[in-house]
């Protein structure tokens, strides 16, 4: 099966139907498609989308960023023609992935069964809310629910705030490279035994696993977590300070690293003290001692002070703006904002990848498609003459 130019040749020998609409799912599917995987973006017939509710206009910058270096065709699988197609792909594809709800897809007769019977090598990922089966399973998936059923949100944010979400949505994120690591792992395993499997993923797991060590507090310590604002909940002193133009991050945690600290502030006094002088004290006094800190921080310039820690082996940093972020000079030397030239869009700049290999490297080759774009191409390599797909496009097959 032919395809677009290949952004990478890591996984240029695989083909990925994407299934997917708003987040989740097309985070999944960009993961493939930025490391040179052969992606066609199914899509209703133009007649019968209507637009995905919460990816924004198709020109914005959100639906851009996560649908680059793919083909698009429409195809209604709500139409028997339609599912007929599906599976006509699906015979020389390796990868689906796909966001409905669980019955949804059952009842298009597209669901892992139905597709892996027509090719059983396929590899079939579902990402959804709550999981594909057990008492949540219809329910819709959201990823601020998400983010507040699992735990996240009763951790972020000041003490006694209240639940605070995250400025990203992190559920949908995460889930999405979840469902791209299965892809991949079943991929591998593939090798092995020849045979595809089903990938699942869901909002809700992906959240629970990145809570990460305040999981574990609880699993193993029997210890609920609470919101500790700006401070990190372990490690002390580690927070924000404001300065004399803004904002800085310092992590000063265990005793050599909290000298270097106190030194490089010119706050010998605070390793005199006995309240600071273990980490037990300096959790136990921890709004004394950051007080005691943003004191000193607020006499000098947030460039000044990182200036200073840093050279003195502390680690600490900026609190950036996004434009702040991107006119950092370590930010444009590792090139994660990549500009693209070509079409009618003229240059453009998407968010790459955060991953670098060194022989086979991602990169962006190809503007997001327009709603059908390659509908006649992808059919004529399925061996469809002009005729055939003309009744098709005729009858809302595509």
């Amino acid at each position: 099966m032919a395809q677009a130019p290949q952004a990478s040749t890591a996984l240029s020998r695989f083909t990925v139907l994407d299934l997917t609409r708003v987040r989740s799912g097309p985070t999944c599917v960009r993961q493939l498609a930025d490391w040179g995987a052969n992606v066609i973006k199914i899509e209703l017939p133009p007649a019968l989308d209507e637009g995905d509710p919460m990816g924004g206009p198709r020109a914005g910058s959100d639906f851009q960023n996560l649908h680059r270096n793919k083909r698009a065709m429409t195809l209604n699988l709500k139409s028997p023609d339609g599912v007929a197609l599906l599976k006509k792909l699906v015979e020389k594809a390796d990868v689906v992935v796909e966001n409905f709800r669980p019955d949804v897809k059952k009842r298009l007769g597209i669901d892992y069964e139905a597709l892996s019977a027509v090719n059983p090598k396929l590899v079939y990922a579902s990402i959804s809310g709550f999981g594909q089966d057990g008492p949540y399973a219809t329910r819709p998936g959201f990823d601020q629910i998400a983010q507040g059923m699992g735990g996240l949100m009763s951790i972020t944010g000041l003490p006694g705030q209240g639940p605070v979400r995250v400025g990203i949505p992190i559920a949908d994120l995460c889930a999405g490279l979840f469902a791209a690591q299965g892809i991949m792992i079943a991929l591998l395993e593939r090798e092995v035994s020849g045979k595809g499997q089903w990938v699942q993923s869901s909002l809700l797991q992906a959240q629970i696993f990145m809570l990460d060590f305040q999981a574990s507090r609880w699993l193993m310590e029997g210890q609920v977590p609470k919101q500790a604002g700006n401070n990190h909940p372990t490690s002390i002193p580690t927070g924000v300070f404001t300065t004399s133009d803004g904002y800085m991050n310092i992590a000063a945690s265990g005793n050599k690293i909290w000298e270097r600290c106190a030194k490089a502030l010119g706050r010998d006094d605070l390793l005199a003290d006995d309240r600071y002088k273990t980490a037990a004290g300096r959790s136990q006094n921890r709004d004394e001692l950051n007080a005691e800190i943003e004191k000193t921080t607020l006499t000098n310039t947030t460039a000044h002070w990182v200036a200073a820690l840093n050279e003195a082996g502390v680690p600490c940093g900026p609190i950036y703006k996004v434009d702040e972020m991107f006119a950092d000079p370590q930010v444009q030397h590792l090139g994660i904002a990549q500009k693209l030239n070509g079409g009618n869009k003229g240059e453009v700049a998407y968010v790459g990848q955060p991953i670098k290999l060194s022989r086979t490297p991602s990169s962006i080759v190809t503007h997001p498609p327009e709603l059908g774009e390659h509908t006649d191409e992808v059919l004529g390599e399925l061996g469809l003459d002009k005729a055939t797909i003309d009744d098709l496009r005729a009858r809302q097959v595509i």
